[in-house]
């Protein structure tokens, strides 16, 4: 007779006892990852040399390999848990977010139609309902949650397309007499837009960027303009993309205002609020979505600021029913016996499958509560701001942007240096801190100049982590400056 193991899952008790092991290494590492490297020391193929070119023909012991991932696939990971995370916009593990991901992994649901996941459905409305009253936003807004704002961003503009009432869904874009179709959204914004232009066939023509101010906001006139020069060339104005926390510089476009031009020209106006749409939940910043309640559309992605572990991006619409138009179609086999007046998440994006995101997005915020997650953001704008006022007290360091948030773009700008000059001086300094491993920071261009992107998010970072690495880009500049 053949064993279990040969064809069945793995033991309850085998399970039981590997999964002990695993959770002691999890609460381990969450208390001690500021103890590893923040990037991982390791040069590329480093890791695959180390792995088999092959799957193993039988089965290996589990303690063989925990013990691998140990040796040779913690090495190699760069710890976006990390307190001295400040590359990019923070993604945090949180306690019960990563518990809320391992029961969706157990649960192993898939939630294309109501009658698959119940549950997970109606937990998903319900939570999103929360999600929009703590951010300020009226009722109407309906939400989904997708895996990344770069998704709820296509959906959107596919969205845009179908209310257009080209019959893009039946006739497609090719092989038939159709407008260039335009796109609109500052010159900071997201690489992602134009990526959704392209899987759309707009192309990356398809964006058209408008002029900033000297807060790097769009500028809504700027916007009109552009929009009644394409009409007159014959281009068809599709969608405004208005986007509240850039990428590299975190500014806030006038949202009121460009509502105010998309609905004089009919234009679906989307909100990228990806990142800056958390700091609505704190009251007194609730200003960074002045204006969205007039959109069409709007992202925001938990799983940057509000603790939740990736992935889990959430886009709100007040024209669910465009959107359920645009992507709904459904075979005989995934039809809902009518009358049941129910949900099915599939019919408002791209994926069948829809795993249990929500489950992670209801235990965070269960477990911090409103004012837990408005007190956690609010100390990390403190200490954003904070870091600004260091940086502007040195002499030969300056801020090259606002800080609205919890980014700090600035730059070592020696005396006598010209900007390209400058600009190798700041590469050097961050090449030689992020090779260190004690703190991971990245760049971006502002006005053409190189500058330093520090973003502070992660649930772990204290005020000491923030003046430690501050303290390490001094030091740093004064080494590269005297090697110089």
């Amino acid at each position: 007779m053949s064993s279990t193991r040969e064809y069945g899952d793995m033991p309850a008790e085998e399970f039981r006892r590997h999964a002990h092991q695993v959770v002691d290494w999890m609460a381990d590492y969450l208390a001690g990852v500021g103890e590893y490297p923040v990037l991982a020391q390791v040069r590329p193929g480093e890791v695959a040399a180390r792995l088999p070119a092959s799957a193993p023909d039988a089965g290996e012991p589990v303690d063989d390999i925990l013990r691998d991932f140990r040796d040779v696939i913690i090495p190699g990971v760069t710890h976006w848990n990390h307190p001295d995370f400040f590359a990019y916009f923070s993604i945090t593990g949180s306690g019960p977010g990563i518990l809320g991901e391992m029961l969706a992994a157990a649960l192993n649901t898939n939630a294309m139609l109501w009658r698959t996941g119940p549950a997970q459905t109606e937990l998903e409305e319900r939570t999103l309902d929360w999600l929009r009253q703590m951010m300020g936003l009226p009722e109407g807004f309906h939400g989904t949650i997708q895996d990344t704002a770069s998704i709820s961003t296509l959906i959107a503009i596919a969205a845009a397309r179908e209310a257009a009432g080209l019959d893009v869904r039946e006739e497609g874009m090719s092989g038939r007499d159709l407008p260039r179709l335009r796109v609109y959204a500052s010159e900071e914004v997201h690489s992602s837009i134009e990526k959704a232009g392209i899987t759309l066939g707009l192309g990356r023509a398809g964006t058209r960027k408008i002029p900033t101010d000297d807060r790097f906001r769009m500028d809504p006139a700027a916007l009109e303009r552009a929009i009644a020069e394409d009409r007159a060339a014959g281009i068809l104005p599709l969608a405004v993309i208005a986007t509240t926390g850039t990428t590299s510089t975190s500014s806030i476009d006038p949202v009121r205002e460009i509502a105010d031009v998309c609905e004089r020209q009919g234009v679906w106006l989307h909100v990228d609020a990806a990142y800056g749409g958390s700091a609505a939940l704190v009251p007194e910043l609730r200003g960074v979505l002045d204006g969205a309640e007039r959109a069409d559309s709007l992202v925001v992605n938990p799983h940057k600021w509000m603790f939740v572990p990736i992935d889990c991006s959430v886009l709100f619409t007040r024209r669910p029913q465009i959107v359920r138009r645009a992507f709904s179609l459904v075979p005989e086999y995934l039809v809902t016996p009518e009358g049941e007046g129910v949900t099915n998440l599939m019919d408002y994006g791209p994926a069948l499958g829809k795993r249990f995101r929500s489950l992670k997005l209801w235990m965070t915020l269960r477990y911090f509560g409103a004012e837990g997650m408005a007190s956690r953001i609010r100390e990390h704008v403190r200490l954003a701001r904070l870091l600004a006022e260091w940086i502007d007290a040195e002499p030969e360091w300056e801020t090259v942007a606002p800080v609205p948030l919890s980014l700090v773009v600035f730059r070592h700008a020696p005396r006598g240096l010209d900007d390209a000059q400058a600009d190798a001086h700041n590469e050097r300094i961050l090449a030689a801190v992020n090779a260190g491993g004690r703190a991971y920071l990245s760049h971006t261009r502002v006005r053409g100049r190189l500058a330093l992107r520090f973003a502070i998010g992660n649930l772990r970072t204290t005020e000491a982590h923030v003046r430690d690495a501050w303290s390490l880009l001094r030091r740093t500049a004064a080494e590269t400056t005297a090697d110089a």
